[in-house]
């Protein structure tokens, strides 16, 4: 496929700013030693005159709401290895890249079922891992032109955002680019963090910055480790009569009590897929890690606009032959569901405290996800309403370097759900007979 050509680069700053300074929660803290998160739209419709310039200018229009994506990450060191964090509001600004691909069209992104590798090229680059976001922008956009369309690529700082903060982002530089009254917004951000009453901030924790190897963006992801292996992404694409079928299923075997959810379905037919195509001794745990979010789930709720992160990671792990027995889909989804169910208000805030006193920061490099799937993403985001002013997108896509990921997003029609997953090509390829059959 073709090469990449850089256009322009400029550092868009927002219309108005303040030089508000953001205490950050464990939620945020968290991702540290994590890759940014990375995700894009396809668009059927080329670039016409003066478009580029108009992106960059409701981009500094929305940035005034979203002051935190153009600012820096603060690390304050203190003593023994102690630091504190905060991202402070100072509009150093959002990397903007305007680049060009020669001889490939919107089809040759859209159709196939493996991610061309030049995807990865359509999102720019800021550092290895979070904690670069002192030096690096915690936002960066490049605007790629196909022969007939374009694909705007998003990368972005996790400690900064989670998944539905960055969609919320997305969803309000979309609507400001298409001509949104005196420049508004309908949904505004809440960008002050949440604490307890009794949580002094900014916290201070161990934390210690360490060389990076190489610039991969997560485990095992060596471009030497993923040919080896043959590491590929491929497409899975569940229609909504699909998805309701094994959600029925599932509850048909499930004590009544139990309402497994279309995603909860889903899932765990994607995880037994896994297990049996990696053929796993009976005998080997297999773990299937995902993110929950506690908005809704404190008490009281967090207001519908918070900006930052509110997710924790949770994780259920049985042994291969559990999942793969008859009956075996009924309880992962089973498991799946308890651990979802029961973090209520109180085991959320125990969780928070926990952290605190045993601060844990994700180091995805070091994950052996041989027997690790980790579930990413949601179907509930607004995807497919980012009209920017030339219609909707066609595809989304995210670039990840870790072996195990599973990207969940809405398909295009009604109640389907799209999975990227990267493996390697020869169990996309066993599993394709399990989860499409």
């Amino acid at each position: 496929m073709g090469d990449i050509r850089v256009l322009s680069t400029d550092t868009i700053k927002a219309a108005k700013s303040s030089d508000t300074r953001i205490n950050l929660t464990p939620w945020d803290l968290q991702h540290l030693h994590a890759p940014s998160n990375k995700k894009g739209l396809l668009y059927h419709h080329p670039l016409v005159a003066n478009q580029i310039q108009h992106l960059k200018h409701s981009l500094s229009s929305v940035l005034e709401f979203f002051q935190p994506l153009a600012g820096r990450l603060n690390i304050t060191e203190h003593e023994d290895n102690i630091v504190s964090c905060f991202v402070i509001c100072n509009n150093a600004g959002v990397l903007f890249i305007h680049a060009a691909v020669e001889n490939i069209c919107v089809a040759d992104i859209l159709e196939p079922i493996y991610v061309p590798s030049i995807v990865s090229s359509f999102f720019p680059f800021i550092g290895v891992s979070n904690h670069e976001g002192t030096s690096q922008p915690l936002l960066a956009i490049q605007v790629t032109e196909l022969v007939d369309g374009i694909f705007i690529g998003c990368t972005v700082n996790h400690v900064v955002v989670d998944g539905n903060s960055l969609w919320h982002f997305i969803n309000s530089w979309a609507e400001i680019s298409r001509g949104s009254c005196h420049r508004q917004i309908s949904k505004l951000p809440i960008l002050e963090r949440w604490f307890p009453d009794d949580i002094q901030h900014p916290i201070q924790f161990p934390f210690n910055i360490e060389p990076q190897k190489n610039n991969s963006d997560g485990p095992s992801s060596s471009p030497s480790y993923d040919e080896e292996l043959n590491i590929s992404e491929r497409l899975f694409h569940f229609k909504k009569e699909k998805i309701l079928e094994l959600k029925s299923k599932l509850n048909t075997h499930i004590d009544s009590t139990i309402k497994i959810s279309s995603l909860q379905a889903l899932l765990t037919h994607v995880w037994c897929s896994f297990v049996r195509s990696k053929q796993f001794d009976s005998q080997e745990e297999i773990h299937n890690m995902f993110l929950i979010g506690v908005r809704p789930r404190l008490l009281p709720p967090l207001e519908e606009g918070y900006f930052g992160n509110a997710i924790i990671g949770c994780m259920v792990t049985m042994k291969a032959g559990e999942l793969l027995k008859e009956g075996g889909v009924c309880n992962g989804a089973w498991e799946m569901n308890k651990l979802i169910a029961s973090h209520s208000n109180e085991r959320i805030m125990s969780h928070y405290e926990s952290w605190l006193k045993n601060p844990i920061i994700f180091r995805f490099n070091g994950i052996p996800n041989n027997n690790f799937l980790i579930m990413s993403s949601s179907p509930r985001f607004d995807v497919y309403g980012n009209d920017f002013g030339w219609g909707k997108p066609v595809a989304v896509r995210s670039s990840n370097k870790s072996n195990g990921i599973v990207s969940v997003f809405p398909g295009i029609e009604e109640g389907s759900i799209d999975l990227q997953i990267r493996l390697p090509y020869n169990i996309l390829e066993a599993m394709e007979n399990g989860l499409t059959s």
